[in-house]
């Protein structure tokens, strides 16, 4: 092939290489040069730095080497005031006691100008001088001097503290005591809105002779004696604390129209708690109400409570005024010794056609269905109960007097505690071991109340020891009247919530952050709870 003739070839090309070339051999000698004058300056601009770094850090820690000397030598100023403020804060307390507020005031002044001079020197970083103190010291002198001529020497201000202490801790133990005796008579009262609603309801009792004739009708109904229902016993002469057991037991249940609740009040408020659930409806379930009266078995020659009650010193025990019992009126309350608290030892005499019921407090309201603790296993056990070995109830001991031989004999002083309120009763497994008759047993023992003070747990543990099946402590907690600090997740995953304490919720002085809980089932359409509890 022939070559191109030489004006047809191309040169500007190669003078562009060239160009190309030229440019980045400039560019590179200029990356350099900046580089080195980058260099020069970082190492002119080092020590400069490195000089003035060592002088800033002894200037500081000479700063806090001078001012911690100066306050921990015995020979410096900054010492002398500092004792000296120290000294005249002890003659503020005691001149304030001794009702001189001008020399307190004065101290109060001084000591404030030393402050400022240690806070000058603080932060000059210098100590200080003769004639910066000599004026503050002098004038601190001459207070604390004149406070020593008024005699205010530590022994006597000792003397004088200790008794206002004294005093003071009297006054205390005093209104504790007193708290305690008008929380417990509060406690025990009726609130004027449950009277009112007893008074409605007995006035529509004996004025409307349809509700007894209901009454007669569920009398005599075969699903009381139906043992392939759920049968719930209630004792309580409160009829709105009992309702509301009634309606969160029935509203949280699968099927309420299987359930069947024994209720039994005492005379007065019969006519009041029979009107009340015949009045009202239950989601179908079975709703009996007795009067305690009706059971003609329950008497002196049978019952040793019945025997005691009847007896003029325990009248006089239970009845007498609250305030005289030096402020052991807890043990006093006639609750106590009320025969619908010792039902729960009769259950087997009130419904003997029952194997098996659940036992509920009327202070409590229930959140879940009921019916699985029915199918739990007693292992051949009478009660179901929550033990409060973890709680505040502790065990055995804090219930029963173990220097009594009878009680130390029988016992073991750790055994686990447990709980009335939700209990579930084998009937069978009761009549089999007869309890009701170590229950009369162990009463007898006690008449004098020598083995225990009083109330139905410590003779529940006697009567039912050996006998008790522990449940998951879910089915039962404790606590809503009295404990202010209940976990609310363990209020929500209850079963059933206990306003065991003073503080019920149907009371003013309940505690505010449970009682939802329980007005929740209320029935606030009712006429009667809207004109009484409501207003």
């Amino acid at each position: 092939m022939r070559r191109r003739p030489t004006e047809y070839r191309r040169p500007a090309r190669r003078r562009l290489i060239g160009w190309i070339w030229f440019l980045l051999g400039i560019f590179l000698l200029a990356g350099l040069v900046l580089f080195v004058v980058h260099h020069f300056h970082q190492v002119q601009s080092q020590p400069s730095v490195r000089e003035k770094t060592p002088v800033t850090e002894q200037v500081h820690h000479e700063n806090n080497l001078n001012l911690t000397q100066e306050l921990l030598s015995s020979n410096s100023y900054a010492r002398q005031l500092s004792d000296q403020m120290t000294l005249a804060k002890a003659y503020i307390v005691i001149s304030k006691e001794h009702g001189n507020l001008k020399l307190a005031w004065e101290l109060s002044s001084q000591i404030r100008n030393c402050q400022r001079l240690l806070s000058q020197a603080a932060i000059k970083g210098e100590p200080i001088t003769q004639e910066e103190s000599d004026p503050v010291i002098t004038s601190l002198a001459q207070l604390i001097y004149k406070a020593q001529d008024l005699h205010y020497d530590i022994s006597t201000t000792i003397v004088t503290l200790k008794s206002h202490t004294n005093a003071l801790e009297e006054c205390a133990k005093a209104a504790i005591a007193q708290t305690a005796e008008f929380g417990h008579i509060a406690s025990e009262s009726m609130p004027k809105g449950l009277h009112c609603l007893g008074i409605r309801l007995t006035e529509e009792w004996y004025g409307n002779p349809e509700i007894k004739r209901r009454v007669e009708e569920q009398r005599n109904s075969p699903r009381l004696v139906d043992n392939n229902l759920y049968h719930f016993c209630v004792f309580s002469d409160n009829v709105l604390a009992t309702a509301v057991v009634v309606n969160s037991t029935v509203s949280n249940a699968d099927h309420p129209q299987q359930l069947v609740f024994h209720i039994v009040t005492d005379r007065v408020n019969y006519p009041a708690m029979a009107a009340w659930f015949v009045l009202n409806d239950f989601k179908g379930c079975t709703v009996e109400v007795r009067s305690i009266e009706e059971f003609s078995w329950l008497n002196a020659s049978y019952s040793p409570v019945v025997k005691r009650i009847s007896d003029p010193k325990t009248k006089e025990y239970y009845f007498s005024s609250g305030l005289d019992q030096g402020g052991q009126s807890k043990f006093h309350n006639p609750k106590h010794i009320s025969l619908l608290n010792h039902l729960r030892f009769y259950i087997p005499q009130i419904v003997p056609n029952l194997e098996k019921v659940i036992f509920l407090d009327d202070d409590v309201v229930v959140q879940k269905d009921l019916t699985p603790l029915f199918s739990v296993e007693l292992h051949g056990n009478v009660i179901g109960a929550v033990e409060t070995c973890l709680e505040a109830y502790h065990r055995y001991y804090k219930y029963l007097n173990f220097s009594h031989p009878i009680i130390s004999s029988k016992f073991d002083p750790q055994s686990c505690g447990w709980a009335f309120g939700v209990n579930v009763f084998d009937l069978i497994a009761w009549k089999k071991n007869d309890v009701t008759a170590r229950y009369h047993y162990w009463e007898e023992q006690n008449a004098e109340q020598t083995l225990w003070r009083t109330g139905t747990l410590p003779v529940g543990l006697v009567s039912f020891y050996g006998l008790v099946e522990p449940l998951d402590r879910r089915w039962h907690v404790l606590g809503l009247g009295f404990d202010m600090e209940i976990d609310d997740r363990l209020i929500e995953s209850a079963a059933v919530v206990h306003y065991s304490g003073s503080m019920k919720p149907w009371l003013k002085l309940a505690i505010t952050r449970y009682k939802s809980q329980w007005e929740r089932y209320l029935n606030f359409a009712h006429q009667y709870v809207r004109e009484c509890v409501m207003r």
